[in-house]
Order: C-alpha cells, then sequence, then structure tokens
C-alpha cells in the first residue's frame, strides 16, 4: 500500500492505480448505502501494505486494487466483494480481529476466485501496525461511514452463525453442551462430505492418490494393527463418534468393543450401524462423559481419536489417568490428536475463532506436553507417528465434497454454518500445510512388570490384516 496513497480528503490521497469515484457518480444501492469513496479509502488504508495484490469492491459495484503491488499490473487471484458499509467500518472500528470472518458468515462479505489464497489476509491482519496518527485518520473516516449509513436499512444481512457456549471451566455440563454444539449439527449434513463409514478425522494415504474411502479404511487398520487387537480382547473407543472404529474392530480383528459419546446424534447412527452390520452382540455404545467410565483394568486396549482436544488443558491429568485406570497392566492406549506448534492456548486470532465458531471447548498444546501429561498419568510411551501431511489432505477432501455438496447442505443447515465450515476446514487445512498445528498417534502402555508384549518392529503395522 505504500504506493496506494498519497494525498486524500481524509486520509490521503489516491494513487492512480485505485481511484475510487466520487460520491455523487456512485449509484445507491437497493438498501440505500452511502459512502462508497470512504470505505475505498479504508481498504486502501487498511490492505496497503499486502504483500502482493488483491481485488476490492463495494456494494455499488465499483471494485478497485490494493497491495504492495496493486500498481504492478499482476491478476489478483481474489476478490472481496464488500455488501455492505458495516462490513467495512466493524474492521476497522470494532476491537473484534474476527470482524471479517464474521461479515463473510453474516454474507455481508463474500470471496470470488481463489478461497484458499483469500485466507492469506488473517496473516496480513496479524501483523498489521499502524502509526498513532494515522489510526486516528482511519478511526475518523469509518466513523463517518458509519453515520452516512444510520438510517440504512441493513438488507443483505442475511445470515447468523449460532452462537457458541462460554467454556470455562470444562465441566461435564460444558463439555456435554460444547459437543452438542459441534456434532448434533446434522447427520446428514456430515454424510455429505465424510467418506462412507463418517470417520471424523485424519484419514491414512499411502499416497496423495488415495480416495478418502479408501484412506479411511486404512486409518482404522492403521490403529487395531497399532493396539494389535486380538480377538477375544475388550476394546474400548473414548469418544467413538458414528461408530465406524468399534465397528471396523469387532468385523476384522474380533474384539469385543464398547464406545462411548457426548452426542445424542452420533449415538443413534452408531446403534443403527451396529444393528445393520450384525454386531450387537460384541458391540455396544453409549452415551457417556469419559469420566464417569466406571470400573478399574477392564480393558486390554484404548483408542481415543480426535477427542481429547475436548477435554481442555487443566483436565488433561484426569483424561490421562482416567485411561489409566480403565486399562488392564501392559493394556495399549491409544491417542490420536492435534497439536499445537506453541505451549498452552493462548488468546489469538486462530484460537478465538475456534472457540467461537466452531470447538467451543476445543484446546491444544505441543506434543512433548502432551506425552509429558501421558508419562505423569503412569504411562510408558512405547510408539509416536506424525500424520500432519495426512490431515492436510483430508482437510482437502472434505472442503471439495462440501462445496460439490452445497445446495443439499443447505437443506440441513443455513447458509452461516455452511461458510463457518467453508472456512474453518480450509484454514485448518492451511495451518497443518505450514506445521503451526499438527496430528500425532501416541501408542502408551499401562506400565507393569515383565516386558510388553509388542512386536519388536513396525513391520506388523504395514501389512494387512490376516
Amino acid at each position: 500500500m505504500n504506493n496506494q496513497m498519497h494525498t486524500e480528503s481524509a486520509l490521503g490521497t489516491r494513487s492512480p492505480a485505485a481511484q475510487p469515484v466520487s460520491e455523487a457518480a456512485q449509484p445507491q444501492s437497493g438498501a440505500g448505502y452511502r459512502g462508497s469513496e470512504q470505505a475505498a479509502l479504508l481498504l486502501l488504508r487498511l490492505f496497503r501494505r499486502y504483500p502482493g495484490v488483491l481485488t476490492l469492491k463495494l456494494w455499488n459495484g465499483s471494485a478497485f486494487c490494493a497491495g504492495s503491488d496493486a500498481v504492478s499490473g499482476k491478476d489478483s487471484p481474489f476478490t472481496l466483494v464488500f455488501r455492505s458499509p458495516e462490513a467495512v467500518w466493524s474492521a476497522v472500528l470494532g476491537n473484534d480481529p474476527l470482524a471479517l470472518a464474521d461479515a463473510y458468515f453474516r454474507g455481508e462479505l463474500d470471496i470470488e476466485g481463489d478461497f484458499f489464497a483469500a485466507l492469506s489476509i488473517k496473516d496480513h491482519l496479524d501483523a498489521l501496525r499502524m502509526p498513532r496518527a494515522e489510526k486516528l485518520l482511519v478511526a475518523f473516516t469509518a466513523l463517518r461511514l458509519r453515520m452516512l449509513n444510520a438510517a440504512a436499512h441493513h438488507s443483505e444481512r442475511l445470515f447468523a452463525p449460532s452462537d457458541a457456549p462460554r467454556i470455562k471451566a470444562h465441566s461435564k455440563a460444558e463439555n456435554r453442551d460444547a459437543i452438542h454444539f459441534h456434532y448434533d449439527v446434522s447427520n446428514e449434513f456430515y454424510a455429505l462430505w465424510l467418506d462412507r463409514a463418517m470417520v471424523y478425522s485424519c484419514a491414512y494415504f499411502e499416497s496423495p492418490e488415495v480416495d478418502l474411502d479408501t484412506a479411511q479404511q486404512a486409518k482404522l487398520d492403521h490403529i487395531c494393527r497399532k493396539l494389535s487387537l486380538r480377538p477375544g480382547e475388550k476394546f474400548l473407543d473414548v469418544g467413538c463418534g458414528w461408530g465406524a472404529l468399534v465397528i471396523h474392530a469387532a468385523r476384522h480383528y474380533g474384539v469385543h468393543a464398547h464406545g462411548v459419546t457426548l452426542s445424542p446424534q452420533q449415538l443413534k447412527v452408531a446403534r443403527e450401524r451396529i444393528e445393520q452390520a450384525g454386531l450387537g452382540g460384541s458391540v455396544s455404545v453409549e452415551l457417556l462423559d469419559y469420566r464417569d467410565l466406571p470400573g478399574e483394568g477392564l480393558y486390554d486396549k484404548v483408542a481415543s481419536v480426535g477427542m481429547f482436544e475436548h477435554v481442555g488443558l487443566k483436565n488433561l491429568p484426569v483424561y490421562f489417568s482416567t485411561m489409566h485406570r480403565l486399562l488392564k497392566p501392559h493394556g495399549l492406549f491409544l491417542n490420536h490428536g492435534i497439536t499445537h506448534d506453541s505451549e498452552g492456548w493462548q488468546p489469538n486470532v486462530s484460537t478465538e475463532f475456534i472457540n467461537r465458531y466452531v470447538f467451543p471447548d476445543g484446546q491444544l498444546d505441543t506434543i512433548s506436553n502432551v506425552q509429558r501429561a501421558m508419562e505423569q498419568a503412569k504411562f510408558e510411551i512405547a510408539d509416536v507417528e506424525g500424520l500432519r501431511p495426512h490431515y492436510a489432505m483430508t482437510l482437502r477432501h472434505w472442503i471439495g465434497r462440501l462445496e460439490a455438496n452445497r445446495e443439499r447442505a443447505l437443506q440441513y443447515v443455513n447458509e452461516a454454518t455452511y461458510r463457518v465450515w467453508r472456512l474453518y476446514m480450509s484454514a485448518c487445512a492451511l495451518q497443518f500445510e505450514s506445521g503451526e498445528i499438527g496430528i500425532y498417534q501416541v501408542l502408551a502402555s499401562k506400565r507393569a512388570a515383565g516386558v510388553l508384549e509388542l512386536p519388536l518392529t513396525r513391520r506388523h503395522l504395514y501389512h494387512s490384516a490376516s
């Protein structure tokens, strides 16, 4: 933006490459919005230092380029379409770092072109710093834009994302409400973009060409082989989702499997699928908090796939101690979950986005801290495997399937929910690709005297089950 603004009535001049037309010459939209000149100047200032070029379009159809390469003649891979003045002034006046995301969910901001490329603006806004004098000028112009539209009818505010419950202590009631918010959206909605087995976690790709259904079945088998499941063993799946893993483990490895979930919608489908598979005698699922699982030394093997991210970092000792209590001596526990590249769950744009719109109870930590918590719960770490590239590919599959099924998705959820999921999964894919977040399978055993009965090599992991 260093070449974008030289002088202007409120913020500096306009550059030759970005000349908003005068207010008198602008046709007004049906909502009677005003102030497109002020809006253009604000956006030029906001994106002046954006590394590249992006196209900005206002509610009246006027379009212009911004960014450090705006005068280079390069094409922008995407266009941000501001359908109301509020989408502009809220990005400047509000103290909410997610103002643009919220405007997108409400339908006041749209993205045309490369959706993934458009998400790069997050990094720009994270690093944005303005001198105090410039901030005052920007705020003055934003206030003027707001005043010009004080009486406007906001007909473009079409959608509103659901309000997520605020989580303070990760109590049983709070975790139940959070799971209901995320997972009980609609079974039919999830079925549109998940694989046939409805596995809502990282798939396992032998190559990028493998399809999603094959990769998810490979992941289920990888977990079962890693746990060395044997016929007749008692197997527990904590956070069993729609039942894919317990069904796979019983059908292909002959175990007696039990799963728990906090989602009534997931429980309904899991029980239906168990009955359809004819596995009612060897597989069961129930609605239960992991903290309420009874007994001690009941299970030979325990898996937790994509669940521990919900328990809260303060509750990790309780969570891992519970898994330890439920296992027999030398029993194996596989924890499959997402991690972060920095310690703790520090407030920032990413963490606020996840907790506000997607996972109200979600919290991540580094893999080293996760392993430390497991060892403090008296587990012995047997194997650690990073699957970060696999989750990036999984998300790309999910996003493509969601976008391809947009019209059908809107039969089950509203437009705002569709937009939340599209943005959330796209942002996560980029975070996995950049290394900001990762995912690991940690295999551990309940310590006991003697040698752990595991294969001496990993060769068994890469051969199909007999």
